[in-house]
């Protein structure tokens, strides 16, 4: 039996298992392994929150291309007192957590049809994997290890990365949280006290709701370098027009969609639906563009993308206006340059954007174009950490001390092929070690959405399938142990 193990039981390993199931022969065996407590749900959809809404409309986040309408059907079937009050529809920005309870669900379904030796889910966090051994080897704490034949890294992301200031210590402090999604993040705060969220996106705007949810009173602080907020949601019509190529050189694609939200907003619709236009082809064009447009993309336009982009529904942008016209939640604009521990508090010093840059990072904030704000808390949502050098993983680290795989040329995440086989420190094409998922941004670019990642996982488990099918891809064992080596993790079933 074929054994396919898949790293991460957040949505992308998921999903990806799940369609694993439905291509691969009888004869494979997935192993979906995960080191936090519950599968399925990944950090984005295990939020408790009702106030946490998705950003697609529920009627493009069925797990299943060949069944659109799926999670439609799946709320639909929920009690109304599950729906907290949005309606099932394709048009309605639902709950997060009720997507995760969606694909928790049909990862049970999944339990309960599939023979037992086809589907193993394992709790552990994998440290290394030996590529080298065949078939794999791959260990977890406490010295367990597993054997697989193919492996995929769906990893998911990671916290931010701390803003590099002259003095870092105040990053060890109980007035930081590095990481937005931790229990703790908001917890313990005195209703009325100042906060800084460091990050002006998405993250930052689920901060900020859940400081409302709480019954925060005190002023919010929202830092980033440009300052600039999700845009949102708008439920507009679609402008007529020719369906007219999409430029892949940078200066081009920007003059074509500025032209092209020019001339909707003018015939009476909106920008939204142009940046829509260019959803399903946001991959191809990506690769189209040249390394250095790329590059010149992620200097200096990538902030613009991701507030268009990445879009607040229209509920959430309600109460953040709301926030704003109160005085409450305040956007600034610049960059964090030191931390000044004063009674309790912290003094954020920031260079506001536009002023001179001449002093060092890390100038105390009496510097005459510095400005400051006193907090009681930091909280760092500008984003997943992508720089792997700087990830201290230790199965990343493993890997890439190895040569096993390699960063990205543009520094978003892993090395991958167009199949999603990861690149060796050489450049070399594993045969067995793939990736799915945000460490792949790299090479697809839009890898955070669920339209996106389905569309990976569904080509990645076809092509698995192949190679699964292809008599290399079996690693005869004949130890009789049908691929569960001695000191094998006990599987672990929802």
């Amino acid at each position: 039996m074929t054994a396919i193990a898949v790293v991460g039981a957040g949505f992308s390993g998921t999903l990806l298992s799940l369609h694993l199931l439905r291509r691969c022969p009888a004869s494979t065996r997935v192993i979906l392994i995960e080191k936090n407590n519950q599968f399925g749900r990944g950090q984005a959809y295990a939020t408790g929150n009702p106030s946490h809404l998705l950003n697609v409309p529920a009627g493009r986040m069925s797990a299943f291309h060949d069944r659109p309408d799926d999670f439609i059907a799946w709320l639909r079937r929920l009690p109304a007192s599950e729906l907290d009050g949005v309606a099932p529809a394709a048009h309605s920005f639902v709950p997060r957590r009720l997507f995760g309870a969606y694909v928790r669900g049909l990862l049970n379904d999944e339990i309960k049809r599939a023979p037992r030796d086809r589907l193993e889910l394992v709790r552990g966090d994998i440290q290394t994997i030996d590529a080298a051994a065949r078939p794999m080897v791959l260990r977890f704490d406490r010295d367990r290890l597993i054997e697989a034949d193919l492996a995929v890294l769906a990893i998911g992301n990671f916290p931010p990365e701390p803003m590099p200031v002259a003095d870092p210590s105040f990053y060890d402090t109980p007035l930081y949280r590095a990481d937005p999604w931790a229990p703790d993040a908001l917890s313990g705060l005195d209703p009325g006290i100042p906060v800084l969220l460091i990050g002006t996106g998405l993250t930052m705007v689920d901060a900020a709701i859940s400081l409302l949810d709480q019954g925060h009173t005190g002023p919010i602080h929202a830092l980033s370098r440009r300052g600039l907020l999700p845009r949102r949601h708008a439920s507009v019509p679609q402008p007529p027009g020719e369906a007219q190529p999409f430029p892949t050189t940078l200066t081009a694609l920007t003059r074509f969609l500025r032209q092209e939200a020019d001339r909707a907003i003018a015939q009476g619709s909106s920008w939204q639906p142009i940046v829509d236009e260019l959803r399903p082809f946001t991959v191809d064009v990506w690769q189209a563009m040249s390394t250095d447009d790329r590059k010149r993309f992620l200097r200096h336009l990538r902030p613009w993308w991701d507030v268009h982009r990445h879009r607040m529904a229209e509920a959430v942008a309600d109460r953040i206006d709301a926030a704003r016209a109160s005085g409450q939640l305040r956007i600034r604009a610049g960059r964090v340059r030191g931390y000044n521990l004063v009674n309790g508090m912290v003094e954020v010093s920031f260079r506001p954007k536009g002023s001179p840059s001449g002093s060092p990072s890390g100038s105390p904030s009496g510097s005459n174009d510095l400005a400051s704000v006193t907090v009681a808390r930091v909280v760092n949502c500008s984003g997943p950490g992508a720089d792997y050098d700087r990830i201290q993983h230790p199965l990343v680290r493993s890997l890439l001390r190895e040569g096993t795989v390699r960063a990205d040329p543009l520094r978003l995440g892993l090395d991958v092929t167009n199949t999603c086989a990861l690149l060796d420190r050489s450049g070399a094409i594993s045969r067995r070690l793939f990736a799915v998922g945000p460490v792949t941004k790299g090479a697809f670019w839009e890898m955070s959405a669920v339209p996106d990642i389905r569309r990976q996982c569904e080509k990645l488990a076809e092509h698995l399938a192949t190679l699964v099918k292809q008599p290399s891809a079996t690693v005869a064992r004949g130890d009789g142990s049908n691929g569960a080596p001695p000191g094998a993790a006990p599987g672990y079933t929802t």
